[in-house]
This record gives C-alpha cells, structure tokens and sequence, in this order.
C-alpha cells in the first residue's frame, strides 16, 4: 500500500509538471517517489540492523546528481530550477510514504502543489533580476 500511495502522490506532482511540458514528467516523478519509498522501506525492514536513516540519506545525494542534470545555464538564463526541486520533493514524499508519515506526507504535497501553483505570481516577460541586469553586466564588461 506504501509503494501505492508514492505513486499516487508522486503522480499529482508529476501532472503538473507535464501539464506545464517540463523536462520531468509525470512517469518520471512516479519513479521517483516510488523509487525513494522502496529505499527507505528496504532500509527499515530488510537491513534493520543498521540505522535506516543512513540508507534514506542516500536518496538525498542520488537525487541531488538527478535533479543538477536538469538544470541548464544559457547565457544570462538559468532553467530546471523548480523541476530540480519538484523532484527533490516528490523523493521526500517518498521517504515519508516509506516511514509511514502518511499524514505530514500528505500535507507537504498539497504544499508543494500550492507553491507549485503560484506560478500566475511570477512577472511575465522579464528575468527575475529585473530589467536592467543586462545593461548593469554589460556597463562592467567596458
């Protein structure tokens, strides 16, 4: 049932990351979270003569290497941001679905699909440095 629920919750993050056609999808953040559950699950259960938190900090690293590779830098523009911590989050849900903190599991997902949410907060049409950031690079360069 664990297992089910990561990929139920993982799968509400993933939707909306297809819906706005990011790198990481729906399937890949199913995998994700379901990924983090079975870990820290085979942690608690299979080796449970070492700490299993040892194991579970693992995911952290593992998805850290995962989440820089979608992270791309093109001249003064920088993407993958938000997708790189969705998919740091859905591995938390995972790693709580796995614990069996299914309530505090569930809270921080609707959490993180209301932050996910405020997207209609972000100005349009300019870089979040703000306008002049270029002419401000550019007077340096001289």
């Amino acid at each position: 049932m664990r297992l089910v629920a990561a990929a139920v919750l993982g799968s509400f993050i993933g939707m909306e990351r297809e819906w706005h056609r990011r790198p990481a999808g729906l399937r890949t953040h199913m995998l994700v979270c379901v990924s983090s559950a079975l870990i820290t699950m085979l942690s608690m259960y299979a080796f449970n003569q070492s700490d299993p938190a040892r194991i579970a900090a693992q995911i952290i690293t593992g998805i850290g290497f995962i989440g820089a590779g979608t992270i791309f830098r093109h001249k003064d523009t920088v993407t993958g941001i938000t997708t790189a911590a969705t998919l740091f989050a859905v591995a938390a849900i995972g790693i709580g679905i796995g614990s069996g903190f299914y309530l505090a599991t569930g809270v921080g997902t609707v959490l993180m699909l209301a932050t996910l949410g405020l997207r209609f907060l972000e100005p349009k049409g300019e870089s979040r440095d703000g306008p002049d950031k270029k002419k401000s690079k550019e007077k340096g360069r001289r």
